[in-house]
């Protein structure tokens, strides 16, 4: 199977759309009624357009929190896009610089999981389609937080409709994807590999903040993965 156009990528990134719209729509809410403005919740989503580091930035410009903390903090939490975008690089090393830029500066946590899985299975992915699923998920996530913005005085409770798990079933759901047709082999690597990253993850979580935590837990659970992979 080949992944090779624009249209093919928006297509292949409709599923994730549920996810965005639940925590799309959670943020405006939390935005909303934080006093942001429509104007600033678009900027929000175009510049940062990561959703937990949005909602931290939200949290610490309501406390007073100095900018340049709210700078490192998000700089922080989303330093986990450097292992993403890594990991699918030697496929785009082919494309010109510009477009490769284009291409990172769009991948989050959801199209990275979407576009692991051919990749995994050694199907064929170019930049086009990349850039249908990437651009695809950036419309939608701004849309779905300014409508969260606009509309959220009407949901008196976003809990009770589940958008609150809309984000955790989707990545249930990518990561069972990603099992599929895999070899028997690697099937044990990956295995040994979510129990060291999770047990990595609560052990490091007594001592420092979560957050921090998870990257050093993904970050060796990556290194562990290419020293067994050979």
């Amino acid at each position: 199977m080949t992944h090779l156009s624009f249209k093919q990528g928006v297509k292949e990134c409709i599923p994730t759309l549920f996810g965005y719209a639940g925590v799309g729509l959670s943020f405006g809410i939390v935005a909303a009624s934080q006093n942001f403005s429509i104007l600033e919740i678009i900027l929000l989503c175009l510049i940062i357009y990561a959703g937990a580091a949005q909602f931290i930035v939200c949290a610490l410009a309501i406390t007073g929190t100095p900018i340049s903390a709210i700078v490192l903090t998000t700089l922080i939490v989303n330093s986990r896009m450097f292992l993403l975008s890594m990991t699918l690089a030697p496929n785009y090393k082919q494309y010109g610089l510009w477009n490769r830029v284009g291409l990172g500066t769009l991948l989050t946590d959801e199209t990275f999981g979407v576009a692991i899985t051919p990749y995994i299975k050694g199907e064929k992915i170019n930049d086009r389609w990349l850039h249908g699923l990437n651009i695809t998920a950036y419309l939608f996530w701004t849309i779905s937080c300014v409508a969260g913005a606009l509309f959220g005085k009407y949901i008196s409770n976003p809990n009770a409709l589940g958008l609150d798990y809309a984000i955790t079933a989707m990545f249930i759901f990518l990561g069972i994807s990603q099992f599929e047709s895999v070899k028997k082999s690697r099937f044990r690597i990956y295995i040994i590999l979510i129990i060291c990253v999770i047990t990595m993850m609560l052990l490091l979580s007594l001592v420092m903040p979560s957050y921090v935590a998870i990257l050093i837990a993904a970050t060796f659970a990556a290194a562990l993965g290419v020293v067994m992979d050979k």
